[in-house]
């Protein structure tokens, strides 16, 4: 299936406009970063998570109030939807309090049943992660990030050339770097969880890992072509080796986004946050291996010198 047969684009010579867009988004970004900051899971930080259930409706600011008071702390309350044997919602509870794992949990169905006395408040997930733990766990997912953009620089300055290695890099920066931002910008707007946890860290890792595929299969066809076509620019070398790829590109996005987009609305509410960071990381990652990588490519290879040695514009 081709959707772009015979496209002649020039994506090389609208690169700036790339840039420029790219340069907002990475801005937006990292203001959103630095003002709102990440809501980070109890993965990350520690403490003690609770999943709630009952037979009627809770009022979170009623529950928050009430917790407050027994656990002698303001823990984190919010509604979670789509749990339990019959899908009614339950409340999910954060806390920070040390002590017994039963005793905590004795003291929020206690404090739940002290306000609303007929819901038979229940709990039917608990998590616990001790703070040096959490650190551990914090160190080695960015050292396992930053790992791997070195390792995939590596490869593909062992593939083709450094500069190639540079420009795969850039766009993997830039995918993380605006998916963070929109988890961010939309933390709290959003009706499900946009933390940051183990799970959200393994999608990071899947969109370099997508993102690298596609940038390497434009690498793969600019070296071919650059070997074929020996006579011609390179700027227009690179744009033929894109143009003939927009539909294997696309596809295999659009098809991959079908399938997220289904785990999104169906995998429930454990695997929502993760099913959205893939979505925004397919959809940004498609963008820079064209946007991104290639024009770092393009750039490199004039400013290195390599054009006039290769006697090409």
């Amino acid at each position: 299936m081709r959707i772009f047969e015979n496209t002649n684009y020039n994506l090389v010579g609208s690169r700036k406009r790339g840039y420029i867009l790219s340069g907002i988004l990475i801005l937006l970004s990292i203001g959103a970063i630095l003002t709102r900051g990440l809501e980070v899971g109890i993965d990350f930080r520690g403490g003690m998570e609770f999943v709630v259930e009952s037979d009627e409706v809770l009022e979170v600011t009623q529950v928050r109030a009430a917790l407050t008071s027994v656990l002698e702390t303001s823990p984190e309350v919010k509604t979670y939807s789509d749990v339990g044997a019959g899908g009614q919602d339950a409340l999910l509870i954060r806390t920070a309090s040390e002590g017994e794992t039963t005793e905590v949990q004795l003291l929020i169905i206690q404090g739940i049943s002290d306000v609303f006395p007929d819901s038979n408040p229940r709990v039917i997930k608990t998590d616990i992660v001790g703070p040096r733990f959490a650190e551990d766990l914090k160190r080695g997912s960015f050292y396992a990030v930053l790992g791997s953009l070195l390792v995939i620089f590596l490869y593909v300055m062992l593939r083709f050339e450094w500069r190639f290695g540079l420009g795969a890099v850039a766009a993997l920066f830039h995918d993380v770097l605006i998916t963070l931002g929109v988890f961010s910008l939309l933390q709290g707007i959003m009706p499900f969880s946009m933390q940051i946890d183990q799970a959200i860290i393994a999608a990071f890792l899947t969109i370099v890992g997508y993102s690298l595929n596609d940038t390497v299969v434009i690498f793969d066809r600019i070296r071919e072509y650059t070997n074929l076509f020996k006579t011609e620019p390179y700027k227009t070398v690179v744009n033929r080796s894109v143009n003939t790829t927009l539909s294997r590109t696309f596809v295999t996005s659009g098809t991959t986004l079908l399938v997220v987009a289904t785990l999104f609305m169906f995998g429930g509410e454990f695997l929502r946050g993760f099913s959205f960071a893939l979505i925004i990381g397919i959809i940004i990652g498609t963008y820079s291996s064209v946007f991104v990588a290639t024009p770092v490519v393009v750039e490199l290879y004039h400013r290195s010198g390599l054009a006039k040695k290769a006697g090409r514009r």
